[in-house]
């Protein structure tokens, strides 16, 4: 762990932002859940595709990037411990208010509902001290896991799209989910 600044605390877990420092523990738990991410994510499992990962989210307006730590350690992680990741992207300002949602947990978080926690925090940062007015989540049709998580957390579904993203060598379809502030 390397900052313990949170931004917003639940009773599992908090968020912070990414740093650089964390580069050893987000790599090691990217390699240790390649098979859970596998075939819809692909994580920074190294240092130097960390560093550019990381700084990207650190330094670009358009994104903010959060860590879901857990608090008060649990199942035998370290308090603070970095149970996923959940980022917004493609943050637009001014009329739109908007940002794409990118997450992932990793494997000993897994199934634990600390994600679950994770997003409604980010969801509550991204509606107040960000001042979004929507969030989106586009999520291939087979991926259970995160369909889940969008449901619990109250998005909706708006729509389907072909060949939507280039993932993993190919152009996926992708589903359509988003919340609104008003729906929280």
């Amino acid at each position: 762990m390397s900052d313990t600044t949170y931004l917003a605390e639940g009773p599992r877990t908090a968020i912070r932002p990414f740093t650089l420092a964390d580069a050893d523990e987000f790599t090691a738990r990217a390699r240790q859940s390649r098979e859970l991410h596998r075939p819809w994510l692909f994580p920074p499992a190294d240092p130097d595709m960390y560093a550019a990962y990381a700084a990207v989210l650190i330094e670009d307006p358009t994104k903010a990037g959060f860590l879901v730590c857990e608090r008060h350690g649990g199942e035998g992680a370290a308090d603070g411990a970095i149970a996923g990741f959940i980022n917004i992207n493609n943050i637009v300002i001014g009329g739109f208010c908007c940002g794409a949602l990118g997450y992932g947990a990793f494997t000993h978080a897994a199934g634990r509902g600390l994600m679950t926690e994770g997003l409604d925090l980010v969801l509550r940062h991204a509606f107040g001290p960000l001042g979004l007015h929507r969030l989106e989540a586009n999520i291939q049709p087979g991926n259970e896991a995160s369909l889940a998580l969008v449901r619990r957390a109250g998005f909706r579904l708006e729509g389907f799209s072909p060949d939507f993203l280039f993932i993993d060598g190919a152009w996926r379809d992708h589903e359509r989910w988003a919340i609104t502030a008003d729906m929280r």
